[in-house]
């Protein structure tokens, strides 16, 4: 049985479908956001990124010094790193002018890169073993990693297939639908699913984002950045409110969960 010191210090959700209404909504969260800051206030990518970094190291500094889970606290870091992610992937993508492709494949490689140093330190890339502040370095930086991931290849399953905005979403929400039939029908490893799921979801948030901001000439629906972040948070908070929100077990109860 998992000790209360062990409990306390696990600060990482448990993986339920309240987990994936919320991640969806806070990566959808992160792209109107994102853009918001970016390009509405006309601050720039660069800028922007800087700005969300220093709110995503301040935000997960506070995480990682907690001794318990606090639900708002934990969706705060995420939604930190989403719209960093946001406006990192632009930046990659359009500033340093490599494109959706090149961004994707140096994204993936520093999120390949920092799963292997998490697993090369710690045995383990699994969700359920988030209990020391040094494991919580790892699972922080790789969730980074896959949530800028996610953002360019987002933007580049919408402009660069032909698909479009919904074409895009239905895409990731079908993969994401594969990934759950493989969770429950398949002996295909929790922890490379959970992984595989999360990255999926910030680019169905982002196409899901650009949807709801982009105007009606580039097939969006042309509200304002600034309402639907603020609609987006406040269905987040209602969730936050009705749905449990409750700390992982650790790896001793479940060894094989995400």
């Amino acid at each position: 049985m998992t000790s209360i010191a062990t409990t306390s210090l696990n600060k990482v959700p448990a993986v339920t479908l309240g987990f994936w209404i919320v991640k969806i909504a806070a990566t959808t969260l992160g792209e109107t956001a994102g853009d918001a800051v970016s390009m509405s206030m006309n601050l720039g990518y660069a800028v922007s990124s800087i700005v969300f970094i220093g709110i995503f190291a301040a935000a997960g500094a506070a995480q990682i010094r907690a001794r318990s889970f606090h639900p708002f606290l934990y969706w705060a870091v995420i939604v930190a790193t989403t719209t960093a992610g946001t406006t990192m992937a632009d930046f990659a993508d359009r500033s340093l002018g490599v494109g959706y492709a090149g961004g994707s494949s140096i994204l993936f490689v520093l999120l390949m890169m920092s799963l292997y140093v998490w697993h090369r330190f710690e045995g383990s890339i699994s969700v359920d073993r988030v209990t020391t502040p040094r494991v919580e370095g790892f699972y922080w930086a790789a969730i980074l990693f896959s949530q800028t991931l996610g953002t360019a290849l987002g933007d580049w399953m919408a402009d660069n297939t032909g698909l479009g905005y919904e074409g895009g979403a239905l895409v990731f929400g079908a993969g994401l639908a594969l990934i759950a039939a493989a969770y429950f029908w398949t002996s295909i490893s929790h922890t490379l699913l959970f992984w595989a799921a999360f990255i999926l979801t910030r680019p169905l948030g982002a196409t899901v984002g650009d949807l709801l901001d982009k105007p009606l000439s580039k097939g969006g629906l042309d509200f304002s950045r600034f309402t639907a972040s603020a609609v987006l948070v406040a269905f987040i908070v209602v969730c936050l409110l009705l749905l449990p929100q409750k700390a992982g077990q650790h790896s001793g109860e479940s060894p094989q969960a995400p």
